[in-house]
């Protein structure tokens, strides 16, 4: 099982975690939410449990549950700036479909 992470998203996680000050990575799952099942969630990871896994790329570090890696595996994490604007995309081969307004998705 596997996901990767663009150089752009490793910066960015690194960049996060120094400014924060503490921190082992970058926590991401999904949770039931929105019109087509699932949203992606992000927080800092401050500590790995048994239940999690972690993938590393660039010096940055990704922790991810194991009952969420069915449908993020094989996802890549990148960093995007287009403009003012800035955002982590997921690049999920599981998603079969996403909501309208891009805030969840189906697998």
């Amino acid at each position: 099982m596997s996901i990767q992470l663009t150089e752009s998203a490793a910066r960015r996680i690194q960049q996060q975690i120094d400014k924060r000050g503490s921190g082992f990575g970058l926590r991401v799952g999904v949770r039931k939410s929105g019109c087509s099942g699932y949203a992606y969630t992000m927080d800092y990871a401050d500590q790995v449990t048994d239940e999690d896994a972690v993938f590393e790329h660039h010096g940055a570090k990704v922790v991810v549950r194991r009952e969420h890696l069915p449908m993020l595996e094989g996802m890549t994490l990148d960093f995007q700036k287009s403009g003012l604007n800035e955002a982590f995309k997921f690049l999920n081969p599981n998603v079969k479909a996403e909501c309208g307004c891009g805030e969840s998705f189906a697998v």
